[in-house]
């Protein structure tokens, strides 16, 4: 089984960059249920215009997050570019018969996410210079966690599907997963956890071009409350980087998978129940 993601930097120091860029490229792995084996280094960077060193971080921080997940980085390959890429090629194993799908989901499981959404905008206003320094040291605690524990607690209750959340955002990997499994979900938008400072980016009207991309591609498949937000709308579209992951859960099972991720230490929310809806539909309350 094989995962390949790599993208420009979303944040301003380079070794922090490699980190969260490796956790990003694990997490189609660990939403899978696959045990992730090497990784391939994939570069894109101007070495005329900017000092070896810092590509030297950036591939630092690969490393050491490569070997917090338990992987050696085995080669890779680079190109000069105009602008600062980085990422990787994950290499893992899953047993045929246990590999978690994003098609799985059946009516009455309980969806549980394990990560905190507002990395898009925090990440925009990164780039715009105006994000707090406690809101930029929250996001990049949260992107720099793998979800491997989480990944982990998955395989142990046996669950049948998930997605990672990353660049289209938590209803967009909610309504392929959906969509996949024929089934529609309704989601309780107080219930969904937020970066705190997101909301308050996001109220100065910053908004990344993905995150409205991933609110226009979703709005045919979306009921929205009366009482909720344009902002709320956007916060749970917002872009992700190396996000958490969307469980779903049998009812029965629910206990032990809050057990199972809770004894890891792994973040984690309720936040609405597969329906027998129209395949792929939201419906937001």
């Amino acid at each position: 089984m094989q995962s390949v993601d790599y993208f420009t930097p979303v944040v301003d120091d380079p070794y922090l960059f490699g980190r969260i860029t490796g956790a990003n490229a694990l997490s189609d792995l660990y939403a899978m249920g696959a045990e992730p084996l090497f990784a391939l280094n994939l570069v894109g960077f101007p070495l005329n215009d900017l000092p070896a060193e810092m590509l030297g971080e950036i591939l630092r921080g690969g490393s050491d997050i490569a070997a917090e997940a338990g992987i050696s980085i085995v080669g890779g390959h680079s190109i000069d570019d105009a602008e600062p890429k980085y990422g990787m090629s994950v290499t893992g194993k899953v047993h045929p018969d246990r590999i978690i799908s994003n098609a799985g989901a059946r009516e009455g499981d309980l969806l549980i996410l394990t990560k905190p959404i507002g990395t898009g905008i925090i990440a925009t206003a990164i780039k715009k210079g105006v994000a707090p320094r406690p809101v930029v040291d929250e996001a990049i605690r949260w992107m720099t966690t793998l979800n491997r524990a989480g990944a982990e607690a998955m395989v142990e209750i046996g669950v049948l599907a998930a997605t990672d959340v990353t660049g289209f955002g938590l209803f967009g990997h909610l309504h392929e997963m959906l969509a996949g499994s024929g089934v529609g979900a309704e989601i309780e938008a107080s219930m969904v956890p937020v970066i705190e400072g997101a909301m308050e980016l996001l109220a100065t009207g910053i908004y990344p071009g993905g995150s409205e991309a991933n609110l226009d591609f979703v709005a045919p498949f979306v009921e929205w409350g009366r009482d909720i937000s344009e902002d709320t709308e956007k916060i749970l579209c917002d872009a992700q980087t190396s996000g958490g992951l969307v469980i779903a859960v049998a009812e029965d099972k629910k206990e032990a998978m809050l057990c199972a991720l809770e004894s890891r230490g792994v973040f984690n929310r309720v936040i609405g129940r597969v329906v027998a809806a129209p395949a792929g539909t939201i419906k937001v309350r």
